[in-house]
């Protein structure tokens, strides 16, 4: 089912669009300020982080090829569906968007050296396989969704928007299928392993996020709190679909199972996201 997983996200992507009130979008661009930070963080702070808590790990006897997983989870970008997710959890749909694109954008010029020069891992991401990437994941859905919003109008695609939230996380669940594919036999035949990798990728996502989330408490709570979000939701799918099939198998086990907290931090979150959110305008 790995065939889906491009579909899928270029589906989702469309429906975000759809969503976005570019207003808002337009007005996070116009705070450079904020935008560079969160780059800043998301694609070169949170990996020294990552790396440096590795680090910290294997001094006291924790070692193994988990640990390099971990660090280059957090070189990813944001996921594509981080302002879907946004949405979902009553948070800031609007800045995910901006630091999903711009983190894509940037992800060929800082996760490759980061890569190898904290692990000595090659990362065989070429701007020109990205790029050609990005216009179809992003530039066909805004091609779509502006043509949708024109013919349709603002006016009448506003009562359905719970029916188009309703299919984007029809969406997230496809591409799940997608990026899971051969993980229940790897399960069972190292059940061990598998848990194991499963909390580490648990303890790297809700890490980012809580800990983005505070980098980010000066600009304010919703910022904040949607900013910690994308950077634990990182788009492993990304690297799944161009690392070669003789790279570390752990490794790419490591990349899916980042899956199963990604796709449970709505459920999971929601309820905390809504005791710590007070309203407040988008700027």
């Amino acid at each position: 089912m790995r065939f889906i997983v491009t579909p899928t996200v270029v589906g989702l992507m469309t429906l975000v669009l759809l969503r976005v009130d570019f207003a808002a979008v337009f007005a996070y661009l116009r705070r450079p300020g904020l935008v560079l930070w969160l780059l800043a963080w998301l694609m070169v702070g949170a990996p020294l982080v990552a790396f440096a808590g590795v680090w910290l790990a294997e001094q006291v006897g924790f070692s193994g090829p988990l640990g390099a997983a971990f660090v280059i989870v957090a070189t990813g970008c944001a996921t594509t569906s981080a302002p879907a997710f946004a949405r979902l959890v009553g948070l800031d749909a609007q800045i995910s968007l901006v630091g999903s694109v711009l983190s894509t954008l940037i992800v060929p010029f800082t996760a490759p050296p980061l890569a190898l020069g904290l692990l000595g891992i090659a990362l065989p991401i070429t701007v020109a396989g990205l790029s050609a990437r990005l216009l179809l994941v992003v530039g066909l859905p805004l091609v779509v969704s502006l043509a949708v919003r024109r013919a349709f109008g603002e006016a009448r695609l506003k009562p359905h928007a719970g029916a188009i939230d309703g299919a984007a996380v029809l969406l997230v669940v496809l591409y799940g299928v997608g990026v899971m594919d051969g993980i229940l036999a790897t399960a069972i035949a190292r059940p061990g392993f598998v848990a194991l990798a499963t909390a580490l990728g648990f303890l790297c996502n809700y890490g980012l996020n809580a800990l983005t989330a505070l980098a980010f408490a000066p600009f304010g709570q919703r910022i904040a709190l949607a900013s910690g979000l994308m950077s634990g939701n990182r788009n492993m799918a990304l690297y799944l679909a161009v690392m070669p099939s003789d790279s570390e198998p752990d490794l790419l086990l490591f990349f899916a199972l980042c899956q199963f907290p990604l796709f449970l931090s709505p459920f999971l979150l929601a309820p905390v996201y809504r005791r710590l959110v007070t309203p407040q305008r988008s700027p």
